[in-house]
């Protein structure tokens, strides 16, 4: 049959109109965002609010019920050990009384004893602490021992070192509650009206004046708070952290110190995890069991006072060299995690095994491979298969 011109012509105008309805009608790519998996230092860290505050506040409080005269200190006065800080004329004792403040010099007594007893106790521990040391050091030098025993060893000795601080802090305190105890039964055991005598109120440590809580003149009860006096040159950071997150910290681990009003963030280490849980409500109400983390400054303070809001950033775990993938990236696939590999313009779906992360980025175990590129935030009609774009 002979093909007329026409004919040709047609059937080469109906191939192009099929071609390009393919062309308009196949779906087109999903256009996605890619990252790439690649070596690099992690850290997983635990952050929260936190604030400072004096390592040793004392709060100076009347030892008896009585007339406090007017308070002439300020807040952020400097007082010495032994300085005189309030003057209060006391009421005349009862006979209950009088044994109440007998009772209370004797509890003095009895809680100095016992700060004794830690700091014997603490100094003790550190004696032990330091013989550790030494012989793990010659162990590692002859190769008998692993240098982790060693580096813990020497977090127990600085760790065991601040405790006896602490010690010796308390059993200072602990003494000068006792003279104060003292003081005051022996100031109004023969006061017979509350013109007859004065009792002068004593600073129980060198420091600043953090706060005066009674300044002007009145009578007040026996055991009310006149001021607080701390050190600011020995400040500590207290974490209130939930302790299902708390159970990962531990003494020694370090830390930094943001959002305090400098331009660089502090260094800073855990020296205590307290053992004990307390309840506290949250902003949206629901009740959380938190516990108190204490760190200790690395760096100077500078210009931080008592009570000052900060940002602790606690680190966990640390590795300078590991595989990792974007958290975006990431999402479940029944009980496993998965990520969309970017393979030949098409997306494969790929299960994963991880190990540590953080908010930015996951420690790849199995499944991905250095230099692979995988979709970031991957939209909901992305499959196994599907054609996609790459952003530039």
């Amino acid at each position: 049959m002979r093909v007329t011109r026409g004919t040709l012509l047609l059937g080469i105008a109906a191939a192009v109109l099929a071609a390009l309805s393919f062309v308009a009608l196949r779906p087109q790519p999903v256009v996605v965002e890619a990252g790439t998996v690649r070596f690099g230092p992690l850290q997983v860290t635990e952050e929260d609010q936190a604030e400072t505050r004096s390592h040793d506040r004392y709060v100076v409080a009347a030892p008896v019920a009585g007339r406090l005269l007017r308070v002439l200190l300020r807040d952020g006065d400097t007082v010495a050990k032994g300085q005189a800080v309030a003057t209060l004329a006391p009421v005349p004792l009862s006979t209950r009384e009088r044994d109440e403040a007998t009772a209370r010099a004797d509890a003095a007594a009895a809680s100095e004893r016992g700060a004794r007893a830690q700091l014997e106790h603490a100094l003790a521990d550190l004696a032990q602490a330091h013989r550790e040391d030494a012989r793990l050091r010659a162990l590692v030098a002859q190769g008998l021992a692993s240098t982790q025993a060693l580096d813990q060893a020497q977090t127990a000795v600085v760790t065991l070192g601040m405790e006896v601080k602490a010690a010796r802090n308390r059993a200072a305190s602990a003494a000068a509650e006792l003279r104060g105890a003292r003081s005051a039964l022996a100031a109004v055991s023969d006061v017979r009206s509350a013109a007859d005598a004065f009792l002068t109120i004593h600073s129980p440590a060198g420091g600043r004046v953090l706060r005066v809580l009674e300044p002007s003149e009145r009578v007040i009860p026996s055991g009310t708070p006149i001021m607080v006096v701390g050190d600011l040159a020995h400040l500590e950071v207290v974490m209130e952290m939930l302790s299902s997150q708390a159970v990962r910290v531990s003494p020694g681990m370090p830390a930094l110190l943001l959002g305090w009003g400098g331009d660089h963030p502090l260094r800073a280490r855990v020296r205590l995890v307290e053992p004990y849980a307390f309840t506290k409500i949250s902003a949206l109400g629901v009740e959380e069991k938190r516990t108190n983390v204490i760190l200790d400054f690395v760096d100077p303070p500078g210009s931080l006072g008592d009570g000052y809001r900060v940002i602790a950033r606690i680190v966990i775990w640390n590795s300078p060299r590991v595989l990792q993938v974007p958290m975006s990236a990431i999402f479940r696939c029944g009980s496993d995690w998965c990520v969309f590999a970017v393979a030949r313009g098409r997306a494969r779906i790929r299960h994963v095994r991880l190990g540590h992360r953080n908010d930015e980025a996951a420690e790849v175990l199995a499944g991905l491979t250095d230099g692979e590129q995988v979709v970031r935030h991957p939209p909901n009609e992305l499959a196994d298969g599907s054609r996609i774009s790459v952003q530039p």
